[in-house]
């Protein structure tokens, strides 16, 4: 992508977590103008206030609205794809809503994007697109199969398209963090739908520099994933648990509609011909044609299948570390009490570890000096 210095840019979605996320750090970094396509007047409302900065430029739009996405993106270089349905539990009981936006909305920005000339696309997609079995994940997985579809039938396009993977993004919208945080403060136990469940752990700040790292050095069709490291969930309730100092209690629920017990960001398949880049994998586009016959060759038949790089076999942290993790996030270090935040500075014992529906009491929540 070059600086972003006086580039100009459009983040579809950008009032969430993720587009604003983006939107601050393009802001600091010089962008000429940046603008926000979102459903949500009141949120750009909101926006506007809290950045007063007149390079942010909004527009009320829906990318399931393809003359709304064009009219947002004429006149810019780049565009983030963040704008989806992304709650698991949601889009189970509307799947045809989670196909509308993330599966057509996304088809409107690729058509709209080439039509403005716009120089790259970067669409962020999910864990949950990888082996899917909730109507989130096959509606991203059917996101990344478009992208790969409108590369093959452009190949001299001057619009270069990408996706890019993400793990769990924490205190994003819909993280189990935000509502681990608030339990704990007001002395209830963490509802954890099973601890031995894992998910990987990536922060906004790194999900930020995988979209940059994808629009520096992704080439059309191009998959890139962030190496992550993962815990389990009962090890972040426990890690949450540790920050306030209060005893880890959690009230077991079960796993909810169609959730994993361990999400992964590349399958087997993909990791035969994935490039190792350091922190990152590419997963380069199958440019093949329908005509198989001229792909035959004679094979490798002894050709062992890697492994998936799922949250169970990634680097796995440990309740003080993901204690540390939580610590450095500034969502997290706004409702610490000082003493804990000082204290998360250095080394903090875990607690025990219980389950049970008995809430710590507020003596129990008391900040210990």
């Amino acid at each position: 992508m070059g600086a972003v210095s006086d580039r100009r840019f459009l983040v579809t979605g950008g009032t969430g977590s993720f587009g604003q996320a983006v939107v601050s750090h393009l802001l600091d970094h010089g962008a000429a103008e940046v603008r926000v396509l979102s459903r949500d007047e009141a949120k750009q409302e909101a926006m506007r206030i809290r950045l007063r900065d007149p390079r942010v430029r909004f527009y009320v739009g829906d990318v399931r609205d393809r003359d709304s996405v064009l009219r947002a993106a004429r006149g810019v270089e780049f565009v983030y794809h963040a704008a989806a349905l992304k709650q698991v539990p949601s889009c189970e009981f509307f799947p045809l809503e989670a196909v509308r936006t993330n599966v057509l909305g996304s088809m409107n920005v690729l058509d709209a994007s080439e039509q403005a000339g716009v120089s790259a696309v970067v669409m962020l997609s999910t864990d949950k697109a990888v082996y899917p079995v909730n109507a989130m994940g096959m509606t991203k997985a059917l996101m990344e199969k478009v992208a790969t579809a409108f590369v093959r039938a452009h190949p001299d396009s001057g619009t270069r398209v990408c996706c890019v993977r993400y793990g769990n993004v924490m205190c994003s919208r819909g993280s189990v963090i935000p509502l681990f945080l608030d339990q704990v403060r007001a002395g209830q136990p963490l509802t954890v739908t099973n601890p031995n469940m894992t998910r990987f752990l990536m922060s906004l700040e790194e999900s930020v520099r995988l979209v940059e790292y994808a629009f520096a050095h992704g080439e059309s069709g191009d998959v890139l994933i962030q190496k992550a490291s993962a815990c389990t969930i009962g090890d972040l309730a426990a890690a949450v648990c540790g920050l306030f100092d209060v005893p880890t209690k959690m009230d077991i629920i079960g796993i909810r509609h169609a959730e994993k017990m361990h999400e992964t960001l590349a399958g087997a398949e993909e990791m035969m011909r994935a490039q190792d880049l350091g922190d990152f994998l590419r997963i380069p586009i199958d440019d093949r044609d329908l005509n198989y016959a001229l792909y035959v060759d004679e094979g490798h038949g002894d050709r062992r299948q890697p492994d998936a790089f799922t949250s169970d076999n990634a680097p796995r942290l440990n309740v003080a570390e993901v204690m540390e993790v939580l610590a450095s996030l500034p969502e997290v270090r706004a409702v610490l009490p000082p003493s804990r935040l000082n204290a998360a500075s250095g080394t903090i014992p875990a607690p025990s570890q219980t389950s049970g529906s008995a809430a710590p009491n507020a003596d129990e929540l008391a900040v210990v000096p």
